[in-house]
């Protein structure tokens, strides 16, 4: 995976710089364990300090939070027997019992076949006191069926990360660092709540724009959005929550995903066992419409961002923020390309088409005239 793979990934990146679709990007790729490539190009801040980012950049990881944080945790929490698939929300989260949340399983959570809405500004609804969330909970309606729709939804993993912070006495950032990050040593490439003197930091969003509209949408008041800010989550209920939420606020490396990714891969793993990752990145959603493991997308979802260099049996993720991630459940490969796309406006662009075209050229399993006589060109499109 050296050699020309490297020159062409470096290419597409710089193309997509060029074309405006992200300032900056970071791609790592190799075998879980093995060698490994990667390449940096553009720009981490292009405001008040413009600087190059590099290897050791440090990126929000938005829904990354999702698999890496959340489902990693949830994995550790079975093994130990605090907490079990089929836990119902309502045995933890005493407060939504007798409340459709309280009835939902924690396997529909981790697939996304809950049923509860893909997203809702838990700060507008708690009207920015932290201490209505146990209200808004029991309020919340599921808008179908527990297990027979795949409707990807953050509110579910907020959820979850509550679960995780009931049993364990400790919040979630806590929990991350003490059961993750310092057992894989992690600490220097993984983490929440970033210190921006520190850490070298890829730049967000200077205002929050779609929350904006979508909160104005639901006919609520903006004003309840949390301030957006230097080393803060893009996603405002991670900042509502103070940084840390099962559905987002994680910022790391490249280096830190890929390895954190490792721990699902055959061959790589140190804290999670074959068995125990088992469900995670298979397809625990079968007859349904989109195929997912516990946290984990599976490749053969049709019109996902693995693209067809992928195997069918790959799992992944990707990001608002314009980060993904896509792995082999054997280890012979793992693909991370970060951006900071939503720098220093929340751009409106599909990476699915440089994703894929990553993938094909940094894994070499595309037809011979993409990856030698035809140019490196990719559609772009402006949805997400």
């Amino acid at each position: 995976m050296t050699g020309g793979a490297d020159q062409r990934v470096r290419e597409l990146l710089e193309r997509a710089v060029a074309a405006g679709r992200f300032p900056g990007a970071v791609a790592e790729w190799g075998r879980a364990g093995g060698e490994v490539s990667n390449c940096a190009e553009g720009q981490a801040e292009v405001e008040d300090l413009p600087r190059d980012v590099t290897t050791d950049t440090w990126f929000d990881l938005a829904s990354l939070t999702k698999p890496l944080v959340t489902t990693t945790l949830s994995l550790l929490a079975f093994r130990e027997a605090v907490l079990a698939p089929n836990t119902r929300v309502g045995e933890v989260l005493r407060e939504t019992k007798r409340s459709m949340v309280g009835e939902l399983e924690i396997h529909h959570l981790l697939t996304h076949s809950s049923g509860l809405p893909a997203w809702l500004p838990f700060y507008c609804l708690a009207e920015g006191r932290r201490t209505n969330v146990a209200q808004v909970l029991r309020q919340i309606e599921v808008e179908s069926r527990p297990g027979k729709r795949v409707m990807y939804s953050c509110v579910g993993f907020i959820i979850l990360g509550m679960m995780l912070e009931e049993v364990s006495g400790s919040d979630l950032e806590r929990l991350f660092r003490n059961r993750v990050l310092v057992p894989a040593s992690l600490e220097n490439d993984l983490g929440f709540n970033p210190d921006s003197i520190l850490r070298p930091l890829a730049g967000g969003a200077s205002r929050a724009l779609a929350e904006q509209r979508l909160v104005l949408d639901l006919g609520l008041d903006p004003g309840w959005i949390p301030a957006v800010g230097w080393g803060l989550p893009d996603d405002g209920n991670a900042r509502f929550f103070g940084g840390v939420a099962g559905n987002a606020g994680l910022f790391g490396t490249v280096r830190g995903v890929r390895r954190l990714t490792a721990e699902y891969c055959g061959g790589g793993a140190n804290l999670l066992t074959s068995e125990e990752v088992g469900p995670a990145v298979t397809s625990q959603t079968g007859g349904l419409a989109q195929e997912r493991g516990w946290g984990w997308q599976i490749a053969a979802t049709r019109g996902c961002s693995a693209g067809d260099s992928l195997p069918a049996n790959a799992f992944g993720h990707t990001g608002f923020t314009g980060v993904s991630v896509w792995a082999e459940p054997s280890g012979a490969g793992i693909w991370v390309l970060l951006t900071n796309r939503n720098h220093p406006g929340q751009r409106g662009v599909d990476l699915h088409p440089v994703r894929r075209r990553f993938h094909a050229l940094a894994s070499a399993r595309c037809r011979h005239a993409d990856i030698g006589k035809a140019p490196l060109t990719c559609e772009w499109s402006s949805t997400d």
